[in-house]
């Protein structure tokens, strides 16, 4: 784990109704990590702030959500919530086909057979998919911060190379303020939080990894060092981790360490998260530090044809 957080500006009728489903979940996520109740009010800024994607998706899946019965906009006040939505515990361990999309375009991109700009029809004549299966991936890809809509049916790949420097600064940079969180005064983990990234590191210990894996299984890597570092109570904490996770998310689409490094990481983070459930929170920082030490010296081989300096896969 600098992007732009660019993403299309659509129309609120615009866009699948499976990417404002997936949005709304992590609406409902993100209230539930608030521990927001009904009667607070919603913010389509810091929302949208929070989850890097613009107001306009933001906006249209509050629409849903209203439509639901969540919440409600009240005239010169907002967005109120009226009772928390449900959260999808399994989504993030249920790859679909989309899913599959667009670990096929990160795989191509990543060995430079995509250009730094596209159009919809050359992904169609590629894929051999149609315009509106093609513009899903893209807009959940924007919503990811990895392509930014240009003029007509064109998109553009953000620019995000790894360079070896760069990420071993990141990792020094993740080493001093990861375990660090934990430490902090204000430090308190969910319990249900807890047990949610449980279920979900179990999960990939025993589900088989097919092409699609690397994008549940990052989005499960970034979502635990998000949530401790939402844990510590400290807001610059959770900006440097969300920060170095949209620009990691570039990368670890096309995982490289195969699925043995995969069931090693999902043991350290359960060990971790044991550790914090103990109340030893000084364990469970040093065995974040060994974590992220022995992250940092992987090394993904470089595919045939690779640019030197493109972006390197990690954990």
């Amino acid at each position: 784990m600098s992007m732009p957080n660019n993403v299309p500006n659509e129309a609120p009728g615009e866009g699948s109704g499976r990417t404002r489903l997936a949005l709304q979940d992590r609406i409902a996520q993100w209230i539930r990590d608030e521990s927001l109740e009904a009667g607070d009010r919603l913010n389509e800024q810091k929302l949208a702030e929070s989850l890097g994607v613009s107001r306009t998706p933001i906006r249209a899946a509050l629409d849903q959500l209203e439509a639901r019965g969540f919440v409600e906009r009240r005239r010169n006040k907002g967005v109120a919530l009226l009772a928390p939505p449900p959260v999808a515990e399994a989504e993030v361990t249920s790859p679909a086909d989309e899913d599959e999309l667009l670990a096929r375009i990160a795989h191509d991109r990543q060995r430079k057979a995509l250009p730094d700009e596209v159009s919809e029809r050359d992904l169609m004549e590629r894929y051999n998919e149609t315009r509106v299966t093609i513009k899903q991936a893209l807009v959940r890809l924007a919503d990811l911060g990895i392509v930014e809509r240009r003029l007509g049916y064109r998109w553009k790949f953000q620019d995000a190379v790894w360079y070896s420097e760069a990420r071993l600064e990141s990792y020094r940079f993740r080493l001093v303020i990861e375990p660090a969180a934990m430490l902090e005064p204000s430090f308190r983990l969910p319990p249900d939080w807890a047990a949610r990234m449980r279920i979900q590191h179990s999960a990939f210990l025993t589900q088989p990894w097919t092409e699609a894996s690397p994008i549940a299984f990052f989005e499960t890597n970034a979502a635990f060092h998000e949530g401790l570092a939402m844990a510590s109570g400290n807001r610059f904490y959770v900006d440097a981790i969300r920060r170095l996770n949209r620009i990691r998310r570039l990368s670890n689409y096309d995982w490289k360490h195969g699925s043995g490094r995969v069931e090693i990481s999902c043991h350290e983070h359960l060990g971790i998260l044991a550790a914090l459930e103990s109340g030893n929170r000084e364990g469970a920082a040093e065995l974040m530090r060994k974590h992220l030490e022995v992250a940092s010296k992987l090394k993904a081989p470089t595919p045939a044809g690779a640019v030197q300096g493109a972006p390197l896969r990690e954990p």
